[in-house]
């Protein structure tokens, strides 16, 4: 069995759609045959919510069993794993209190790899084939850890005038990881939230085909009402409706990321 490849999805500006394409890709895997882990990094609990009902995702939050709580006590992460509905996709969920974790971090040694010691059992087992972790929107010492887990980060990105504020430091701050974590890799930026309608998407897909040595995948993510459904009903776009078109697009972008392993 092939070594388990773990991808992280992160920006830091919110609302580039992050844990939507974790939550999607995650699914999508899982329809082409792959053992999928999720892991929710993020206090906003939103990939928890892509999978389990608000009820069940908060009582999680408070409970012993989330991410947390995982590393808080600087733990194996083997015990924390929950699964889904769905087969073949794992989840690890989130809690509010991570909003605190900077603070749990400071004080531990080699604080930049506790998540990778936690993971370390998990990735030897060689269970899942892809472990996808979805990060919170800030450059910090959390990130910085998620970052030194993965193998790979895609940079989801929106195409709107603000979508591009701030990546240059996303791209600064990949280097400065990079000199602790040698391996990683810019797996690609995803084009997401993209509006035909508006001319604006064309600027800023130009734009970010440009940016030298950084890979853009060639799959786009279009705005689709399919999407504000399925997360109303707990579910990955995919799972809720497939024939919709960002179902469609979410395979197509598994399969690029399938084509590059």
């Amino acid at each position: 069995m092939k070594k388990t490849k773990i991808i992280c999805f992160a920006n830091n500006k919110g609302g580039s759609g992050k844990s939507t394409t974790c939550g999607n890709v995650g699914y999508g895997l899982t329809l082409r045959g792959k053992k999928v882990l999720l892991i929710d990094g993020d206090m906003q609990l939103n990939l928890s919510l892509s999978l389990f009902d608000e009820d069940q995702v908060l009582s999680l939050a408070k409970g012993e069993k989330n991410l947390y709580e995982a590393i808080r006590k600087g733990e194996d992460l083997q015990s924390y794993i929950l699964s889904t509905k769905y087969e073949n996709l794992d989840i690890i969920p989130s809690s509010t209190l991570m909003s605190s974790i900077e603070y749990e971090l400071f004080s531990k040694w080699q604080r930049e790899f506790i998540l990778k010691k936690g993971l370390k059992k998990i990735v030897e087992d060689k269970k899942y084939d892809y472990i996808l972790i979805d990060a919170p929107p800030t450059l910090g010492g959390w990130v910085m850890n998620i970052l030194c887990a993965s193998d790979e980060v895609i940079i989801p990105v929106e195409a709107t005038p603000w979508g591009l504020f701030g990546i240059g430091n996303m791209f600064e701050f990949i280097e400065q990881v990079k000199e602790i974590n040698s391996n990683l890799k810019i797996a690609g930026i995803l084009i997401t939230k993209v509006d035909t309608r508006k001319s604006y998407f064309k600027q800023t897909i130009e734009d970010l085909r440009n940016i030298e040595n950084i890979p853009v995948f060639q799959t786009v993510i279009r705005v689709d009402s399919a999407v504000e459904w399925s997360q109303d009903n707990n579910m990955p776009v995919l799972a809720y409706k497939k024939s919709s078109r960002s179902g469609n697009e979410y395979l197509e972008l598994t399969d690029e990321i399938l084509k590059r392993r």
